[in-house]
């Protein structure tokens, strides 16, 4: 039976909760109270809903049987009161949801606006930084600008890339929704458009196109600059050490002061030294052609590595000269001390047998004599004149050796050499023994007489 639905009131209840959940709490309600429920149910109609209160809740409690048709216009007045409220409720949601549109829609504008001028200007920056193909020249600036790149890449470039992709799907979308609500399509700002954004990215690609080989090509020619640099400071180094003091040795004058067998030492150490300087021709072709290397792939140092390498040139081109010079000067001095050499030990030769009879004669002069006949007297006196007829031959024997002697230092002092003395002869030439011999010869007559 109809009316007994709403007996306990919680029918009416029910229908309040569903269109209006807001008047009351339905899971509070029991049957144990159904006088309670159905003034509640009136109460809250009547007050918020405009519905006349057309029943009494005792009598709908006590009745046995409540009137129907009472019962069933209450019920309707509900239906006609939720009705007016729902269409109420509809245009109104209608209303909002147009507004919330187009709010979305201008949220969307804005944001597109927004990202895409972020977008532009991100783009702006970085096309420079990416079409600059120059570096500092060193290997750590090269090295810090790679993984900048890198970091580039890895880091900066993808979440780039997304917000592109992001303006483009909010724009399909945003002019999407105008075209449903039938509003204007969106049209960006002055050089916002997506053509604009592509064309920047278009650019951004061609100037980052190739970047990262000529990253690695320029990286590559700095290690190489860097290890023919320390190649070349070693080398310089191996040669300096090597050659110095060398210019000293070879401009020396220590062959003047030598006697033929050390010069003869010192020709053949000369010899040596020219198969060294030979033997180092190589690496001295290898650091002009490590510092020309350097030039052509731009070191930054050039102006140090150019100076250096001049100063090594020249100073080889010194000492091949040099070397050259000082092996004339040992051939002359060796053809001319072999000359003073020879001198010496001729003055040895003659200067030993003259002695030797001035020394004789010394004594023969100055020896005591014993005479008993006139025989004698005549014998000793014939022999005394023999002896004076050699004195000529003797002094010029003398004048020989004394002559060996001038020619020897007359030698030396033309080439510039130092007069040593005779390696083979420790007698020296007494400049009075002419004079010595005659006193003794003189007196000798006397004695004769």
């Amino acid at each position: 039976i109809f009316y007994l639905s709403f007996k306990d009131g919680l029918a009416f209840c029910a229908l309040i909760h569903r269109h209006r959940p807001d008047l009351l709490d339905y899971s509070k309600l029991t049957k144990d109270d159904p006088l309670g429920n159905l003034n509640l149910a009136f109460d809250i109609a009547e007050k918020h809903l405009d519905i006349p209160k057309m029943l009494d809740a005792e009598e709908i409690n006590n009745s046995i049987k409540a009137d129907e048709k009472v019962v069933m216009t209450y019920v309707s007045s509900y239906y006609h009161a939720f009705s007016t409220t729902r269409k109420a409720e509809q245009a109104a949601s209608r209303i909002c949801k147009v507004l919330s549109v187009n709010q979305e829609n201008e949220q969307m504008m804005a944001e597109y606006e927004r990202l895409a001028s972020d977008l532009l200007e991100w783009i702006r920056k970085t096309k420079p930084w990416l079409e600059n193909r120059a570096t500092d020249n060193t290997l750590h600036g090269t090295q810090a600008k790679l993984g900048e790149f890198r970091d580039y890449c890895r880091s900066q470039k993808p979440p780039r890339l997304s917000q592109k992709a992001k303006l483009e799907t909010d724009f399909n979308t945003l002019q999407t929704r105008l075209r449903l609500s039938n509003r204007p399509a969106f049209t960006p700002t002055e050089g916002k458009l997506i053509a604009n954004i592509v064309d920047a990215w278009k650019g951004l690609e061609l100037a980052e196109k190739g970047f990262e080989d000529w990253l690695l090509r320029e990286l590559r020619r700095l290690e190489r600059l860097d290890h023919l640099a320390k190649k070349f400071q070693h080398k310089c180094n191996i040669h300096e050490e090597w050659s110095y003091g060398k210019i000293d040795l070879l401009t020396s004058s220590d062959f003047k002061r030598c006697s033929l067998n050390d010069l003869r030492a010192l020709s053949r150490k000369h010899l040596a030294f020219e198969s060294d300087l030979a033997a180092h021709q190589d690496r001295v072709e290898q650091i002009a052609a490590i510092a020309q290397e350097l030039n052509v792939l731009g070191y930054d140092q050039i102006a140090m590595v150019n100076q250096r390498c001049q100063q090594i040139c020249n100073e080889w081109d010194q000492l091949g000269d040099l070397t050259h010079k000082r092996r004339v000067a040992l051939t002359d001095a060796e053809r001319i001390v072999e000359r003073i050499d020879s001198l010496f030990l001729e003055y040895a030769k003659k200067a030993s047998p003259y002695v030797n009879w001035l020394d004789g004669a010394r004594e023969d002069l100055v020896d005591m004599f014993f005479i008993h006949t006139l025989d004698e007297i005549r014998g000793l006196i014939e022999a005394h004149h023999q002896f004076k007829a050699t004195l000529g031959e003797a002094g010029a024997e003398y004048k020989n050796i004394i002559r060996l002697v001038s020619d020897a230092r007359q030698t030396c002092q033309e080439n510039g050499l130092e007069f040593i003395s005779n390696p083979y002869s420790n007698i020296q030439p007494e400049v009075n023994s002419k004079a010595t011999i005659l006193f003794f010869i003189f007196l000798k007559s006397q004695k004769l007489r």
